[in-house]
């Protein structure tokens, strides 16, 4: 709800600086504000099986990378943004999924209120339900600004973390492939 949204911005620019609605700079605040999470929180809305079209008997013996994807999210503990880059790999079973898709299943789960490890999480148990491969592995690398702007402010840190699941989990050789392709 916009205007709940909003309402909730003007009362923290109220709180801050007093009758924010007399500034000229800040007077259409709360509008931006609603507009910019409605943006950065719109994957409630997609739906994460219709990412899945398939192309059956593709890509079987191959690791497949897509690597270097950016995102951004909104973290969950303090509503504030973190960016990195995404970097899935699968063993493909049946059937391949086109490169955009990996792109799309990014964005639907990095615009929610999220954790990176959550979002890792849920790209991986996805990737398997849905394409049915040997192995898949998610790994995410993010730097928090609620850690570089607040709190230890540890400017130049990131973050890095991954699930690896099926063949890729239970095979080091095939891990060590699939984290030689990510580089």
């Amino acid at each position: 709800d916009k205007s709940k949204l909003e309402m909730a911005t003007g009362i923290i620019l109220d709180t801050i600086v007093g009758n924010y609605a007399q500034s000229e700079e800040l007077r259409d605040t709360p509008s931006r504000v609603a507009m910019a999470y409605e943006e950065m929180l719109c994957g409630y809305d997609v739906d994460i099986e219709s990412l899945f079209k398939t192309f059956d008997g593709e890509g079987k013996d191959q690791v497949i990378v897509m690597r270097h994807m950016p995102f951004t999210s909104v973290c969950s503990h303090h509503l504030l943004p973190f960016t990195g880059e995404a970097f899935v790999a699968y063993l493909p079973d049946k059937c391949a999924i086109g490169a955009s898709k990996f792109a799309r299943l990014l964005k639907a789960y990095s615009c929610r209120l999220q954790m990176q490890e959550r979002i890792a999480e849920q790209m991986a148990m996805a990737i398997m339900k849905y394409l049915e491969p040997h192995g898949v592995a998610v790994i995410l690398k993010g730097t928090h600004l609620c850690m570089t702007c607040r709190g230890t402010k540890s400017m130049g840190s990131d973050m890095v973390n991954s699930v690896m699941l099926g063949k890729f989990r239970e095979d080091a050789t095939l891990r060590m492939e699939v984290l030689n392709l990510i580089g």
